[in-house]
């Protein structure tokens, strides 16, 4: 995977929304790519971790002629899927996301946390098993940077108030200053960064609790960032997303690979609902947990040919980035039938689970 540059002269998800010309005969295969009829200029989106490139996140930098703004700086693996733990080209994509985030914090002046699961946050300690983190990771991206967090006080879930607590405390600490953000908003000369008020995190009654979505706005353009909204699944988040009406949209998807665990009504409505947002919105960044599916474009397919129909467009954060899909999760059955581990990769693998978390696997 090539280095991911973020100055002005790189290439960022801009250089697909920006194609004015491109008009391409489509499959449900293909990333739809109609022109929007309203080019974002001023604010430029980099994906930087995402299940499109291997690993479980939805970190994104923005940036624009005012401030340059880290989305979710977190990464993790799923620790089992078909019965095996990851793969260690998960582990290769776990350590190049880890880069790709080192460097982006590197840039930015305000990193943001919609909640505290740690995919959308990095934690302070060492865990080489999921989540590649350690006190100086965290420190690394968190320090000296305004941290616009979800309130770990109010509308929050036991696991996730003793997480947010928790940071406050460790990576919080080496902030410039940590704002608490739920329903509130900032300028940066002419950009705004408004935050919209606890939403749930998937069904509306979910115990995961709930998170809050990022609106960046300069001039007439706007993005906006809904991480863990599953669809959204629960119904009244749709109409704070659409009455926000972005240019940009980057949806966390429904979980289909949870069939089974989730309510299938949940779920269908969750695609019913991210339909509603293709129609209204001109692209959508299409992420998350829909994509842990290999199949997920036939899932969604109802999805895409209603942007289709709309001519708006649809990617994922490989697609932005002109890079292959590698939905490695969905296809960790597959990686250690016809790639086995090397013998101290399965040596490691089999190591009790304290030792797993602070020993780096031999990738």
């Amino acid at each position: 995977m090539s280095q991911l540059a973020l100055d002005e002269e790189d290439e960022t998800c801009q250089d697909q929304l920006n194609n004015r010309d491109k008009h391409v005969v489509i499959t449900l295969w293909q990333p739809i790519d109609y022109t929007s009829e309203r080019m974002l200029r001023h604010i430029k989106i980099t994906p930087i971790a995402a299940e499109s490139l291997g690993v479980r996140s939805m970190c994104t930098f923005v940036k624009t002629p005012d401030v340059k703004v880290l989305l979710d700086g977190g990464v993790s693996l799923g620790p089992y899927r078909f019965g095996f733990p990851p793969h260690p080209k998960e582990y290769e994509a776990l350590r190049e996301a880890r880069r790709r985030i080192a460097e982006a914090a590197e840039k930015a002046e305000v990193v943001t946390i919609s909640h505290y699961h740690f995919d959308h946050h990095t934690p302070s300690y060492i865990d080489w098993f999921l989540h590649w983190s350690s006190e100086e990771t965290a420190t690394h991206i968190y320090e000296g940077k305004l941290v616009y967090a979800k309130s770990y006080r109010e509308k929050v879930n036991f696991t996730q108030r003793r997480r947010g607590w928790v940071f406050a405390h460790t990576g919080g600490k080496h902030a410039e200053r940590v704002e608490y953000v739920d329903g509130r908003a900032f300028e940066f000369g002419d950009t705004k960064i408004k935050f919209s008020e606890p939403v749930a995190h998937g069904e509306g009654n979910s115990e995961l609790g709930w998170l809050i979505m990022t609106t960046i706005e300069h001039e007439n353009e706007s993005m906006l960032f809904a991480s863990d909204v599953q669809g959204p699944m629960h119904t009244p988040t749709v109409k704070i997303i659409l009455d926000e009406n972005p240019d940009v949209a980057i949806i966390g998807g429904p979980p289909t690979y949870l069939a089974g665990l989730v309510k299938e009504e949940s779920i269908k409505q969750g695609m019913m609902n991210l339909e509603k947002i293709v129609q209204k919105v001109s692209t959508t960044i299409l992420e998350h947990h829909l994509l842990r599916e290999e199949n997920w474009r036939t899932t969604a397919h109802a999805v895409l040919n209603a942007a289709h129909e709309a001519q708006h467009s649809v990617f994922t954060a490989a697609d932005c980035l002109k890079q292959e899909n590698i939905l490695l999760e969905s296809q960790r059955k597959q990686l250690f039938e016809k790639e086995p581990p090397s013998p101290d990769f399965e040596k490691w693998m089999r190591s009790p689970l304290r030792k797993r978390k602070q020993t780096p696997p031999p990738i």
